[in-house]
C-alpha cells in the first residue's frame, strides 16, 4: 500500500516537467505562459487526485507519477489550449441545421462578402451619391421586401429578440392573444410565455393543446386587446384529433377588430419545400399575402444566412418598431449585413439560392448521390479497419433547427463496426472530437456513423485522414 502522503513529496515540480524533453519541444513552439500554464494545470490534476485518492488506501498505488508520462500530458494540453475556442469541424451527423454546431453553413458569396467588408471600411451608414449619413438597414429592406412582398423590414440579431420587439412595441401593457397550442419552447429555453411577459405583454391564453377555433380567439377580444399572435411550431408536430385557425381567417379576425396579427414563423422559408419532396412549411411572402401584419424569423435556419431575426410587415408597426429604444440594443453589425445580403441576392434566382445555399443544397441531395459517395468512402476506410467492418446502411438525416420536424430525408451512412476492436466506438468518437479538425459522428451502439450529407465533397479526403489518424493514434 502506498502513503498518499508520500505520493505528494514524489509529485515532479513543474521546473522539472518543463525541461522534460516533450515540454521543451513544445516551448519551441508555443509561447512560454501558455505551456507553463499546461504543466501547472497538469501538476494540480495530479496533485488533486493523489488527495482525493487518500480515503481508499488501494487508490494511491495507482497513480502513476511517471514524469514523461506527465510531460506528454501537460504538451498535449499546451496544444489544446493553443488552438481557437472557437473551431472550424466537419460535421457527420447527417442534420443540417445543427445548433450545437453553428447552423446553418454560409454560402461561398455571402463568405466573400463577409470578408471583404470585414477587412475594409464600409459604407454601412452613409449614402455614397449624397454624402448623407444613411440607415445600415437600407442595405437589406429593398431585398427583403422584393422577396417578401412586405412593405417594410427591420433586421435585429435573432429571432427571439424579433419577437421581443414587435410584442414590446404593439402591446406593452396590453393584451396579446394566443392558442394554448402554440406557447412553445425551443432551445435555449426560449418560452414564448416568458418572451411575451418580458415584453411587456399580457398573455391571454385560448383552446386547447390540441385545438383551437377562431370562436376562442373572438370571444377573447376586448378593449385591452393589443395584438393576435400565431406562432409556427416549427420544431414539434401535434396529430391526431386537432384543429388550428389559418392565417387568413385570423387575420380576418383581427383586423374586424382593428388589430394587428404577428406571426412568428420561426424557421422562416422563401422557396415551397414541397417542391423538393418535403413536408410543406409555410412560406414568408404566404404569411404576409394572407394577411399578417408582422412576420418573423430567423436568418441563420432555412433562410441559410447568419444569425439574425427579421421583422417584416405593415410600414407604421416597422416604422414603430425602429424608435423603440430597444432596438438599437438588438441592432446587428456589419458583417451580419453584409453575409445576409449576399444570402438573399442568390433568392433572386431560385435555382441559384438551391445549388449554392449550403442548407438547400444538403436538403435536396439526392439519394443516387450520397449512396455513391458513401460506397466510394467506403472503400477508403475498408483498407483501415477491415472489409467486413465497413458497410453502407440505410438511415435518415434531419433537417435540424427546430424545422420540419417531421422530414426524414433518406441516408446511406458508412457505418464503422467496432465490436471486436480494439478501441471502442465510444474512445473513436472521443479522439475524432479531439482531432484536428474535430469531426462530430453519431454513435450507435459499436458503431460509428457517418452521414455524407452533412460533409462537403471537399472535405471528404480530410474526413477520411481525420479518421486514419485518430483510429492510429
Amino acid at each position: 500500500m502506498t502513503d498518499y502522503r508520500a505520493l505528494l513529496r514524489e509529485l515532479p515540480a513543474v521546473d522539472r516537467l518543463l525541461n522534460e524533453p516533450a515540454v521543451k519541444k513544445t516551448l519551441d513552439q508555443l509561447p512560454r505562459r501558455l505551456v507553463l500554464q499546461a504543466v501547472q494545470e497538469t501538476v494540480a490534476s495530479y496533485r488533486a487526485a493523489i488527495l482525493d485518492s487518500s480515503s481508499d488506501p488501494a487508490r494511491p498505488g495507482k497513480i502513476n507519477l511517471s514524469p514523461e508520462k506527465m510531460a506528454e500530458e501537460a504538451a498535449a494540453l499546451a496544444l489544446r489550449k493553443s488552438r481557437p475556442g472557437l473551431q472550424p469541424l466537419i460535421n457527420a451527423t447527417g442534420v443540417v441545421i445543427h445548433t450545437n454546431l453553428g447552423r446553418s453553413l454560409l454560402a461561398g458569396p455571402a463568405v466573400e462578402a463577409l470578408a471583404a467588408v470585414a477587412a475594409s471600411y464600409s459604407n454601412l451608414e452613409i449614402f455614397l451619391e449624397s454624402g448623407r449619413r444613411g440607415s445600415r438597414q437600407e442595405h437589406l429592406e429593398g431585398l427583403l421586401c422584393e422577396l417578401s412582398g412586405a412593405e417594410a423590414a427591420l433586421v435585429v440579431n435573432n429571432n427571439a429578440a424579433a419577437v421581443f420587439l414587435a410584442l414590446n412595441t404593439i402591446a406593452s401593457g396590453r393584451e396579446v392573444i394566443v392558442s394554448r397550442g402554440q406557447l412553445v419552447e425551443i432551445g435555449g429555453s426560449f418560452r414564448i410565455p416568458e418572451i411575451m411577459a418580458a415584453g411587456g405583454a399580457r398573455l391571454v391564453e385560448v383552446g386547447t393543446t390540441n385545438k383551437t377555433y377562431i370562436h376562442d380567439y373572438e370571444a377573447a377580444v376586448n378593449e385591452n386587446t393589443a395584438a393576435v399572435l400565431k406562432v409556427h411550431t416549427s420544431n414539434y408536430h401535434i396529430v391526431g384529433f386537432t384543429e388550428s385557425v389559418t392565417t387568413e381567417d385570423l387575420s380576418r379576425l383581427a383586423h374586424r377588430n382593428n388589430l394587428p396579427l404577428i406571426e412568428d414563423l420561426g424557421s422562416g422559408v422563401l422557396i415551397d419545400t414541397r417542391k423538393y419532396g418535403l413536408p410543406a412549411e409555410p412560406r414568408i411572402q404566404d404569411s404576409l399575402a394572407g394577411g399578417a401584419d408582422v412576420v418573423t424569423f430567423s436568418g441563420d435556419k432555412m433562410l441559410g444566412g447568419p444569425q439574425a431575426g427579421v421583422i417584416l410587415g405593415r410600414r407604421d408597426l416597422v416604422a414603430h418598431m425602429r424608435k423603440n429604444q430597444l432596438a438599437r440594443v438588438m441592432r446587428i453589425d456589419k458583417l451580419t449585413i453584409a453575409a445576409l445580403e449576399a444570402t438573399l441576392r442568390l433568392y433572386l434566382d431560385e435555382e441559384e439560392a438551391v445549388s449554392l445555399i449550403p442548407v438547400w443544397r444538403m436538403i435536396t441531395a439526392g439519394p443516387k448521390s450520397l449512396r455513391e459517395r458513401a460506397e466510394q468512402m467506403t472503400g477508403r476506410l475498408a483498407e483501415l479497419f477491415g472489409t467486413g467492418n465497413v458497410a453502407v446502411v440505410e438511415g435518415v438525416s434531419r433537417v435540424g433547427g427546430g424545422a420540419l420536424p417531421e422530414a426524414e430525408l433518406p441516408a446511406y451512412p458508412v457505418a464503422i463496426d467496432l465490436q471486436d476492436g480494439p478501441v471502442s466506438a465510444k474512445e473513436l468518437a472521443a479522439r475524432l472530437r479531439l482531432g484536428e479538425p474535430p469531426v462530430i459522428l453519431r454513435l450507435q451502439q459499436d458503431k460509428l456513423l457517418i452521414d455524407l450529407r452533412t460533409v462537403d465533397r471537399e472535405r471528404e479526403e480530410e474526413l477520411v485522414q481525420a479518421v486514419k489518424k485518430a483510429w492510429l493514434a
